[in-house]
Formats: C-alpha cells, structure tokens, sequence
C-alpha cells in the first residue's frame, strides 16, 4: 500500500454538506459524480495531498444508505492506493482478511477499487484503489 488515498464520510445531503466542507477547507470540492452500481452520489475535496470524498445514497437500498441508517452520518472507510490491485488482494486473502469483492470493479474518481470486510480489520472498512485507464 502507498498511501492513503482518501477518507471518505457517508452523509445525509451531499449539497449540505459540500457547502459545510468548503466553509471548513476554504475550498470548494473539485468533483462531483455518481457511481451508478454503488447507488450513490460523490464528491472529492483535496486538502493539502489529501482527499476527502463524500458519500450521499442515491437509492436507499445502497450500502450507504443502510450505513446511514443504523450508524448515522460520519466517517465511513479508509482507501489505500496500490499499484496492483490484484497482487493486492491476492497477498491479503493469503493473510486471512475477507475481500468483500474478489474482483475490482470501477469506483469513483477513475479508480478499480475492491473493500475488505470490516470484521477483519477492526471494525475499519478498507478501501484498496487502483488507478483506472
């Protein structure tokens, strides 16, 4: 793992709090999409080499929403960049952690992105991020 590559937060409304991220980072966020598979709407703030990425569901039956729901709004995973995603996941099943998808599939801001269950990792969810052509 290289780096980490973003924090991101589940929030209720991702317009609220673009607004509220801009006021505390003095800058407003510099991209917003929504990654259709996931049912969810995104945006990215940098902060110094650092990137938040904000998370609103966009169909409640997404795993935001459900986060949202039993956990309220608030820090949601943690993302490491990697080079080979598939090494990657390769390396940590060797090492007992449960990859919640074996296979990378295309997240937000052009990454390949795969999560590890978070009974594995403390009660963190990992995001592992590949850059994606």
């Amino acid at each position: 793992m290289n780096k980490i590559e973003h924090i991101g937060i589940a929030v209720k409304n991702i317009d609220d709090s673009n607004e509220l991220f801009a006021k505390l980072f003095g800058e407003p966020q510099y991209k917003t999409e929504a990654v259709e598979s996931e049912g969810v709407k995104t945006s990215f703030f940098k902060v110094g080499n650092n990137k938040i990425e904000l998370l609103e569901a966009i169909d409640q039956d997404s795993l935001i929403a459900k986060f949202i729901n039993t956990k309220g709004e608030g820090i949601h995973h943690i993302a490491f960049d990697v080079d080979d995603i598939e090494a990657e996941v390769k390396r940590l099943k060797k090492e007992g952690f449960i990859v919640l998808n074996d296979i990378p599939k295309k997240g937000a801001d052009n990454k390949l992105v795969v999560f590890l269950h978070p009974k594995t990792t403390n009660g963190v969810l990992i995001e592992l991020c590949q850059d994606f052509f």
